[in-house]
């Protein structure tokens, strides 16, 4: 069992312990430059005279120059001169050495004693400079505290809690305003997360609960044909395909949240070009007119996500349309990016509605039971977000959509090997996703 243990290594501490070392090294440095100057200042006091028994006390200068002296000249005398005609020279030099030895032990002990109280007096002031920067580290540190002690109780409940800390804006200030916007995005991550689980239990528990149902339904009769089994089990694998579709959808969006770790060139015309070849039977079968005006536009990242947002930002275009609706479909290069722009006649789309579209499995004047399954724009900007794409939307007058997609082209990243950096900017009857 330990009797003692030494005290934490606080923040606190260490600025205590270096404020009194910066104070006593200045004191210490003071008062040797103030030993010295004094030194100086005294050394070459003391007196003699000479053969004559007069002895003087004057200032032996150490300066290298010789001091005028005035014409008539100036003796200091410690006694008078003898009226029988002063010391013998003997005498002179053994009460010159006297004075000089008194001279010295004098300074000696003065400059001792110089030494002893202004050590006593540092000694003093180091003890007082620490109490005062324990105080003032602890002042400093306060808000710190806050911070801390707030961080360890937020959780995943009370991520609506915020420090709004007051005081200057100083770095702490800055600190913990950071601090606040990064629960405010945990917060808004979170909230995403659960509706995202939550819809997505939902979408698959919903043909998992049909396909129970059906083959309950088929066995429970005693009198099935062969013919109400057959198609018992084909509904049951249609079933089994949306279950499929909904979790390939729900890889792609892991996918794209997941970021880029090689990018490679591709040509968005020729990505464009493949796939709305695919989609004409589609567009003749809904009397859609496809348009388009493929221009080179070489961007960098993955060739195998681009194509996947064409194919849900074009099939979103078809299926969202009207009898005798247009499709335009433009690849070019904009200001340093390659921009794919999607845009379609369709049923209005409301302003306050353009963010919602992009929230997994969210539906504009569509039920869950039909074909969509409300992850097509989820899965663009998951996409977008990976290749560090700007997605502008916004609504079209006469109804329908225009999506822009702008990825960053060869230049743009070097090598291909740019880190990405995702952001969110909504504005009102328009969004954009993306970051710049």
């Amino acid at each position: 069992m330990r009797l003692f243990s030494p005290p934490r290594r606080t923040v606190r501490l260490r600025l205590t312990l270096l404020y009194g070392a910066l104070f006593l090294v200045s004191g210490a440095m003071l008062l040797g430059i103030t030993y010295v100057l004094v030194d100086r200042a005294t050394g070459g006091f003391y007196s003699y005279e000479g053969p004559n028994g007069r002895t003087n006390a004057f200032m032996e200068s150490q300066r290298k120059e010789p001091q005028p002296v005035p014409p008539e000249g100036r003796r200091w005398s410690i006694a008078p001169p003898s009226e029988s005609g002063g010391l013998s020279p003997e005498q002179a030099m053994v009460e010159d050495r006297l004075i000089k030895e008194g001279a010295r032990r004098q300074r000696s002990e003065q400059l001792r004693q110089l030494l002893i109280q202004s050590g006593f007096a540092l000694a003093i002031m180091a003890v007082i400079s620490v109490v005062l920067g324990w105080l003032v580290a602890g002042r400093v540190l306060r808000r710190l505290r806050t911070i801390t002690a707030a961080a360890r109780q937020i959780s995943a409940t009370n991520l609506h809690e915020r420090l709004a800390l007051d005081g200057p804006g100083d770095e702490l200030k800055d600190l913990g305003d950071t601090f606040d916007d990064l629960l405010a995005r945990l917060e808004a991550s979170f909230e995403a997360q659960r509706r995202f689980v939550a819809n997505a239990s939902h979408e698959l528990r919903t043909p998992m609960a049909r396909q129970r149902t059906l083959g309950q339904v088929a066995l429970s009769d005693p009198d099935a044909s062969v013919e109400s089994l057959r198609a018992a089990h084909e509904r049951i694998l249609a079933a089994g395909e949306q279950q499929e579709r909904v979790i390939a959808a729900l890889l792609t969006l892991a996918r794209g949240h997941a970021g880029i770790e090689r990018r490679e060139p591709f040509d968005l015309a020729s990505l464009t070009d493949g796939i709305v070849a695919s989609r004409l039977p589609e567009a003749r079968f809904r009397n859609v007119t496809v348009r388009t005006a493929l221009a080179p536009a070489v961007a960098t990242g993955d060739g195998r996500l681009a194509e996947r947002l064409v194919v849900n930002l074009v099939d979103n275009a078809l299926r969202h349309n009207v009898d005798g609706g247009r499709v335009e479909i433009v690849t070019e290069t904009r200001d340093g990016r390659a921009v794919l722009a999607v845009r379609n006649t369709g049923p209005v789309v409301p302003e306050d509605a353009i963010c919602r579209m992009f929230q997994p499995f969210q539906r504009l004047g569509e039920e869950r039971t039909g074909r969509g399954l409300g992850l097509g724009l989820s899965i663009v900007e998951a996409i977008a977000g990976a290749h560090d794409a700007l997605v502008d939307t916004a609504p079209r007058p006469d109804g329908g959509l225009s999506i822009e997609v702008g990825f960053p082209t060869l230049s743009e990243n070097g090598d291909g090997t740019a880190p990405v950096r995702p952001a969110h900017l909504v504005r009102s009857g328009r969004a954009r996703f993306g970051g710049e």
